[in-house]
């Protein structure tokens, strides 16, 4: 049995691991496009392509950080190694300028970065267990987002007196204080089966006590959707801020990179309600609204960004984004760990769900890029969102409801028996 002041100790520890990591698990995240188009003068394409390929090294990477994740106690150990590769590939990037070492240190820097999701949530579920766990990751997120907007706001206050490159600063103190805080999580309060989803539940039957075999990803036709709807979310997704930090810069390079900053302060001070409303409410309402209507923005900010090109309408605009944005972080981990209830997978599920929506999110970038060069900003914003659109359509057809109540009633009516085939 966890004792209660390690429990205690371990959940103000997470609280400022998440803090700190909100700015160090992404790396440079979307001023890397601002600093190339503005400091090394790259074009819009190439940014597109270099952004990709770092992408692309973080999906190759992340299945295999979830199974890493399920199989070691060194879950600590991990995260700290990661973020250090992290801020020192960033760090490297002042020094570079052709198109390899910047391609190499970015790629780098998303592989490491690609332990800190399923590393966070498994030590989280190890701590509080299932019937905390919802709560908790709305938690989690309310102070990623708020590491996010103090970091945006440090970033763009800054920015506007001594340029874009501050943000290579402010990612060192971010590191530095992301370390200490995992170390001071206590690693003896953490459940290191409960964390991968082995659970002691008798509703379950001898299947909650054992560990899947790899096959349950693809034999899961829930996760499946739900790796479809990822992909569709950040394809649709992941190009619109890097687009509009773009816009910004073209017009001033320090007042864009300021502007920019305000774009994701706005943001995250909206996902912060939001995280908390999904570990509120995800257990009464249910999964399935809160991930629809996390899709249903994404055509609307696609619209919404064509109307202007001023700076206080693209700022104000990104405050959808945090709804967006805000449920489905919140509600991701938790509808994994729905599906993969008594697997022992729930890790590796999630690796392998992120490793489908990097695709998404590398493909975004690209595809965004030729459009804009091809066809001009508006064209792209529009493309984007008839992507989420297709996502909304799968979304309500084909996914069910993956909340535990939902799936226990099936069990309890005799209409399924295996947990992964309870959600079927």
């Amino acid at each position: 049995m966890i004792e209660t002041n390690p429990k205690r100790r371990a959940g103000k520890a997470l609280d400022a691991a998440n803090f700190f990591l909100a700015d160090v698990r992404d790396g440079l995240g979307p001023y890397l496009a601002i600093y190339l188009l503005t400091e090394q003068e790259w074009n819009e394409a190439r940014i597109g392509i270099v952004m990709s390929v770092a992408t692309i090294a973080g999906i190759v990477a992340q299945t295999p950080a979830g199974a890493l994740v399920d199989a070691t106690k060194a879950k600590r150990s991990a995260m700290v190694l990661a973020a250090m590769l992290v801020t020192v590939s960033s760090l490297l990037l002042p020094w570079f300028s052709d198109f390899l070492p910047v391609a190499v240190s970015q790629a780098t820097a998303h592989a490491a970065g690609s332990i800190f999701p399923p590393a966070l949530a498994a030590v989280t579920l190890g701590i509080f267990g299932t019937k905390g766990f919802t709560q908790r990751i709305g938690r989690n997120e309310t102070f990623n987002h708020a590491g996010n907007a103090f970091a945006a706001a440090a970033a763009g206050a800054t920015a506007y007196l001594w340029g874009p490159s501050v943000v290579f600063y402010l990612l060192a103190v971010m590191s530095i204080g992301s370390l200490v805080s995992i170390l001071a999580i206590p690693e003896r309060a953490i459940d290191h089966d409960r964390a991968r989803g082995i659970a002691n539940d008798p509703k379950l039957g001898d299947a909650g006590h054992r560990v899947s075999g790899l096959s349950v990803l693809l034999t899961c036709r829930p996760l499946l959707i739900f790796a479809v709807s990822a992909v569709l979310f950040h394809l649709s997704n992941a190009a619109m801020l890097p687009l509009v930090g773009q816009k910004l810069a073209l017009q001033d390079k320090n007042v864009g990179t300021s502007m920019m900053s305000a774009c994701i302060v706005a943001a995250q001070i909206v996902m912060v309600p939001m995280a908390l409303l999904v570990g509120a409410k995800a257990d009464s309402w249910g999964r399935k609204p809160l991930f629809l209507t996390a899709l249903a923005i994404l055509p609307v900010r696609g619209v919404l960004y064509t109307l202007s090109d001023n700076a206080c309408w693209l700022v104000s605009v990104q405050l959808l984004d945090g709804v967006g944005a805000g449920l489905y972080g919140a509600i991701f981990p938790i509808i994994v760990a729905d599906l993969m209830r008594g697997t022992g997978r729930f890790n590796v599920a999630q690796g392998a769900v992120i490793t489908a929506q990097g695709i998404g999110a590398a493909l975004s970038t690209t595809v965004a890029g030729f459009a804009v060069v091809h066809f001009g900003y508006s064209a792209a914003f529009i493309l984007l969102g008839a992507i989420a659109e297709v996502g909304i359509v799968l979304w309500i057809f084909a996914m069910p409801e993956t909340r535990p109540d939902d799936r226990d009633a099936q069990l309890s009516s005799n209409k399924l028996s295996a947990p992964i085939a309870a959600i079927r």
